[in-house]
């Protein structure tokens, strides 16, 4: 098992290498201990289709990691629709001088979540289970995250209480996603685009950030 993991560690730093980010010894054995954990969990709480430990690795941590070098300027960040905590405790660890709030509404999810907080001691994070609609943070916040949340127009509407006057959104999309783009062209303006190459994940993979108009 200790040549697997080792396997499995290399193989994230081959990744996060290729994608020109640094890991030190101390994130990398945190994002294996995440990973180990999200497995364990995964066997009697199905928190992911994916069960394969390299899939995991390149689906999940390699994936959360092509945001890191994009929320920098940020540092009190939302993780909306977080799920097990993708990719907000993957940036909590990268970033242990910012603040990340993760939100679900799934109960199951959040309570993994809150055993990851205790076990990795990432005390930069706040888990909190609720709908996205409902949630009234006690400070707005100036980046709101989403991979694989809703569409644009849901997401931005949803959310755009938790926004503060400077903020923006950061949504995490596949194929580059014109129609959804031109749904909010009105309301919203797209301030970079990022077609990001995940090492190990097939298909396309884009970042986009926008602020109101």
């Amino acid at each position: 098992m200790t040549d697997f993991n080792d396997a499995l560690k290399a193989r994230l730093l081959r990744g996060a290498s290729a994608m020109q980010i640094e890991l030190s010894d101390d994130q990398a054995d945190a994002l294996m201990d995440y990973l180990g954990l999200f497995q364990k969990w995964n066997k009697a709480y199905n928190l992911t289709a994916i069960r394969e430990p390299q899939s995991m690795v390149d689906l999940h941590l390699l994936d959360s990691l092509a945001v890191h070098p994009y929320v920098q300027e940020a540092n009190n960040i939302i993780d909306v629709g977080t799920g097990p905590g993708l990719p907000g405790v993957v940036l909590a660890i990268m970033n242990p001088h910012k603040q990340f709030t993760l939100l679900d509404s799934n109960g199951k999810k959040t309570r993994f979540l809150f055993q990851a907080r205790t076990a990795l001691q990432l005390e930069n994070l706040t888990i909190v289970n609720d709908r996205v609609e409902a949630y009234h943070p006690p400070q707005p916040f100036d980046m709101i995250v989403s991979r694989a949340f809703a569409s644009l127009a849901d997401m931005t509407t949803w959310c755009r209480h938790l926004r503060a006057d400077d903020g923006c959104f950061l949504a995490m999309k596949g194929q580059y996603p014109d129609d959804e783009l031109r749904a909010i062209e009105d309301e919203f303006k797209l301030v970079a685009s990022h077609a990001i190459e995940v090492p190990g994940v097939e298909g396309e993979r884009h970042l986009l950030r926008l602020v109101p108009r």
